[in-house]
């Protein structure tokens, strides 16, 4: 038996299930589409270093509950100041820190904002035909700050990610696939099935040298240092703290549209 391998409860707000070598981690929040808090953050953190401690273990499939994946920060948790990273690795403790061994997000519905981000911490995406992935994060006074601007400037075409990250749209998963961003688009409801063949087909390889071949991509990929994380984290900070961050989550919860204050003055150098 597995260290991950207990006896789940409807109420726990992330579900483990291992078949063989295979973990299955499921983000429990169906009734707030996955939006994350603080417990669930930590919850899919603490179940994710467990994984990559588990010798038994060789890849985690990470999905949501209720036919969503993820819809980002809940802003009701935000609104009360409550803290959703964790200090270990971030959004869901994976934005910022990566297992030795595979994570493949398994995507049905929204996957926007935070949700996205955490899609695109992990080293595949399986996602249904009718998935829908964004940063809106602008809409609601907001910045992509786990990872999802770094990402998709690594990735996309700059003009691209401009688009995503200026305009906050939402786009589908067959133009996640033309730009590289998903591995697979299924049919819907499917996205799980695909992802767990997927993990079956790594699993029955070499664990170490999965691992090993996971590392040297990984330092193959343009990384971006310590100087962008903390010139991202000093504007994160500002703009958390903004009254445009205040007016969107209110705005959102209110469910009107947002009345901006306006662009403060720049600061002179």
């Amino acid at each position: 038996m597995t260290q991950l391998e207990r006896q789940n409860s409807s109420d726990d707000v992330v579900l483990v299930e291992v078949d063989g070598s295979v973990v299955t981690i499921t983000m429990n929040r169906p009734q707030v589409r996955n939006a994350v808090d603080g417990p669930l953050s930590r919850a899919v953190g603490v179940a994710l270093r467990r994984f990559d401690a588990d010798p038994g273990l060789s890849v985690a499939v990470l999905t949501g509950a209720g036919g969503n994946f993820c819809t980002g920060m809940d802003l009701k948790a935000y609104d009360r100041g409550e803290a959703i990273g964790t200090e270990e690795g971030g959004l869901a403790g994976l934005t910022r820190w990566s297992p030795r061994k595979p994570v493949i997000a398994a995507v049905e519905g929204y996957a926007l904002a935070g949700g996205f981000e955490i899609a695109l911490a992990c080293d595949l995406v399986v996602a249904a035909e009718g998935a829908r992935f964004g940063i809106p994060e602008v809409r609601r006074g907001l910045i992509a700050g786990s990872g999802g601007l770094i990402a998709l400037a690594r990735h996309l075409p700059r003009v691209i990610a401009a688009e995503y990250a200026y305009t906050g749209r939402h786009f589908s998963a067959r133009e996640a696939a033309r730009w590289g961003l998903v591995n697979d688009v299924v049919a819907d409801g499917a996205a799980l099935r695909w992802a767990r063949a997927l993990a079956d087909d790594i699993a029955a390889n070499s664990p170490s040298a999965v691992a090993a071949s996971k590392s040297v991509l990984l330092a193959g990929l343009p990384t971006p240092g310590d100087a962008l994380w903390v010139h991202q984290d000093a504007l994160l900070g500002k703009v958390l703290a903004s009254d445009d961050a205040r007016e969107g989550a209110r705005a959102f919860l209110e469910k009107r549209p947002p009345v901006w204050p306006g662009l403060a003055p720049a600061e002179t150098p």
